[in-house]
């Protein structure tokens, strides 16, 4: 292969646009986010250029145009697909030696696609990656991928890059699937998060956000960091949405993560977003609730707000731990609570996605999680340690789910919702329904697909959370659609500060407009 440079190998890794769902009127049916971090491409770019390449970011979502290119017809109504942000087209598949590209979300799947065809056109070796080509690679080969990495740890990154651009890999292929079918098994051992490159202060810069969920976010909050402390999970929840990467739980040392965050800070960030799959997993571990405050501690000590945009489980904020014995001690502990969202005014947690629990139907689902009596305890706890803004997660359409059990949840959370700003008028809780959704990877992906009550294979349906895709054994999915409008509502006329809402625009109409000039 001859290289565009004469010294170091080029590489134009690829953030693809953003899909949107748009009907008749206008309105999109899909969380359209453009600006958010892109925490990803953080730690894909300082690790490329840790292993001598010369790694650069193409962000393809930074952009307003729409580019059309299908349809699909979803509770009656003609959706127009479109990506927005740069159009694909203008870019020169010959710029970089190679290409890499990051897919985690299967509804960006045939724009994905479409930009792996484009970059492959001019004989440039393209690398996929990421959670949807891991679970069905087979899409990517097709529109022409090179190689598609199955591991999600960042072990085969340097060796595969080696290979396609046409030099001796430094260590023996791994974790890949190469265009020819040929299968490297991931390595026994897989990259910790700690193992990770520390990004300069260039790559942070590029990655940090300006927005949250497609709106202005609070203005001296912006821009905003990101920081990825520990990849994997311990449970196996009925209703995971995460991907299983077979890398188990491993995660970043308070050293590591408190650099991460003071790379943020040095680019610019003013906040920071903490995207683990499971932070608290740290507690099953000796020594594992001091790793958290230490963390929690210096970020204060630094002037860095943390945000938790998964989920924090609840149960494991607890003197048990979370551990799944039948006398777990299911006390809160409080030294953890104030640690993780603890607010006072300016610095600790100051937004939380907290997952929530089933009151009386369809607990056999969470049965590994906290009781309701509980989890509202902890949850009255949390907003007295100050977190002012609660993304409330509800799962709905689970196949034994009725309108008598999703009633319950509304009533029981309507309830919850008083209780909360009983104690801070001031609070913002916004409830974020969620659609169960067939994702590749997961174990619920395999069961709705066992069910028969799929309605839809169109990834684009199937790869959202704002449009179910199918029925349970008493609701159809639109029936589901129409339940999420409603959960939906619940807070969401005193929300001040954010719309958590904010690309969806069919659930945004009517809310309250916010500006970016709104400060903490």
């Amino acid at each position: 292969m001859r290289l565009t440079s004469n010294n170091t190998p080029t590489i134009g890794l690829i953030e693809v646009p953003a899909l949107g769902l748009y009907d008749p009127d206008g309105h999109n049916w899909t969380a359209l986010y453009r600006r958010n971090t892109l925490l990803s491409k953080q730690v894909l770019l300082a690790d490329l250029q840790a292993g001598g390449f010369d790694a650069r970011l193409v962000n393809l979502k930074d952009g307003d145009r729409r580019e059309p290119f299908g349809e699909v017809t979803w509770k009656g109504m003609k959706l127009t697909k479109a990506y927005v942000g740069q159009r694909i087209f203008d870019l020169d598949p010959q710029t970089y030696d190679a290409w890499g590209v990051t897919v985690n979300f299967t509804q960006e799947r045939q724009v994905t696609c479409m930009v792996i065809a484009h970059l492959a056109s001019k004989g440039k070796p393209v690398v996929v990656g990421g959670s949807d080509a891991i679970a069905e690679p087979k899409h990517y080969l097709e529109a022409g991928a090179t190689a598609i990495v199955i591991d999600k740890s960042g072990a085969a990154n340097w060796p595969i890059f080696d290979y396609v651009l046409g030099r001796t890999p430094r260590e023996p292929l791994s974790g890949v699937i190469l265009a020819d079918g040929t299968y490297y098994p991931v390595r026994t051992k897989a990259m910790s998060p700690d193992e990770w490159a520390i990004p300069s202060v260039e790559v942070a810069r590029q990655c940090l956000g300006t927005e949250y969920s497609e709106e202005p976010f609070i203005e001296n909050l912006v821009p905003i960091g990101s920081v990825y402390p520990d990849i994997g999970c311990d449970r196996k929840c009925d209703f995971c949405q995460t991907p299983t990467y077979t890398s188990g739980y491993r995660r970043m040392s308070p050293e590591t993560t408190l650099k991460w965050i003071a790379r943020q800070k040095e680019a610019g960030a003013r906040c920071t977003v903490m995207g683990s799959d499971q932070f608290l997993g740290r507690v099953l571990f000796p020594g594992g609730k001091e790793e958290i405050l230490e963390i929690t501690t210096a970020a204060r000590e630094m002037g860095m707000p943390l945000l938790w945009p998964n989920g924090l489980e609840l149960r494991k904020a607890t003197l048990g731990r979370g551990r799944n014995y039948e006398h777990t001690d299911l006390t809160p502990d409080e030294e953890l609570i104030e640690a993780l969202w603890g607010w006072d005014g300016k610095v600790g947690g100051f937004l939380g996605y907290i997952p929530a629990e089933r009151p009386v139907f369809g607990r056999e689902s969470y049965s590994k999680l906290l009781p309701w009596k509980q989890h509202c305890e902890m949850m009255q706890l949390i907003v007295q340690a100050g977190l002012p803004v609660i993304v409330y997660g509800l799962i709905i359409g689970f196949p034994d789910d009725n309108h008598e059990s999703l009633l319950r949840l509304e009533e029981a959370v309507l309830e919850l919702h008083q209780q909360l700003r009983a104690i801070n008028p001031a609070l913002e809780f916004q409830v974020a329904a969620y659609s169960i959704s067939p994702i590749p990877g997961t174990p619920q992906g395999e069961n709705i697909r066992k069910s028969g009550l799929l309605r839809f294979d169109d990834p684009s349906i199937i790869g959202g959370f704002w449009t179910p895709s199918c029925d349970t054994q008493h609701l159809s999915y639109e029936d589901i659609s129409e339940w999420q409008f409603r959960l939906t509502k619940i807070g969401k006329a005193e929300s001040k500060l954010i719309n958590y809402h904010g690309g969806l625009t069919k659930i945004s109409t009517g809310a309250k407009q916010r500006t970016s000039d709104a400060k903490v």
